[in-house]
């Protein structure tokens, strides 16, 4: 079956309503402060709990994977997403959930087959660049120093 331009166009408008552009796009940036403000209520936590600048920012960050990656395996981060859009791709909570999801997909087919051999389908490239980067600007950087003498 042939349909020409027209006709297509017509059944694609028909098919994909328009989206509320204005509604989404304050959906995401709600969101996505939502999930800065609850870094930000973190990492003031633990400075007022004592921790250096340093410590509360690493901790910061593990505790928003650690929810990010809770929040996916229970199945909660994929419904904030779908109502809060592009806002959920704040990069340390998005970059969870792009690991642990096909971990959670999978899991069925096991541990080692499943779970270990698909969680880093999506993010396992981001991964290796980033070590095989920071090996190679630690090692250009432990040149420097012995060539300079710093």
């Amino acid at each position: 079956m042939r349909t020409d331009a027209v006709k297509y166009d017509r059944m694609r408008k028909d098919a994909s309503p328009p989206s509320p552009i204005i509604k989404d796009c304050l959906c995401a940036f709600f969101s996505g402060g939502a999930i800065c403000l609850v870094g930000e209520i973190l990492r003031t936590a633990f400075l007022s709990a004592g921790l250096e600048q340093k410590d509360a920012a690493l901790l910061t960050s593990a505790c928003l994977i650690a929810l990010s990656a809770l929040t996916t395996a229970l199945g909660w981060y994929q419904k904030l997403a779908a109502h809060a859009g592009a806002g959920t791709l704040v990069p340390i909570t998005g970059f969870a959930n792009s690991i642990v999801s096909p971990a959670v997909e999978f899991r069925s087919e096991g541990l080692v087959p499943g779970v270990g051999a698909k969680m880093f389908i999506i993010a396992g490239p981001v991964i290796v660049y980033g070590t095989l980067a920071s090996v190679v600007w630690g090692i250009l950087y432990f040149l420097s120093k012995l060539w300079i003498g710093g």
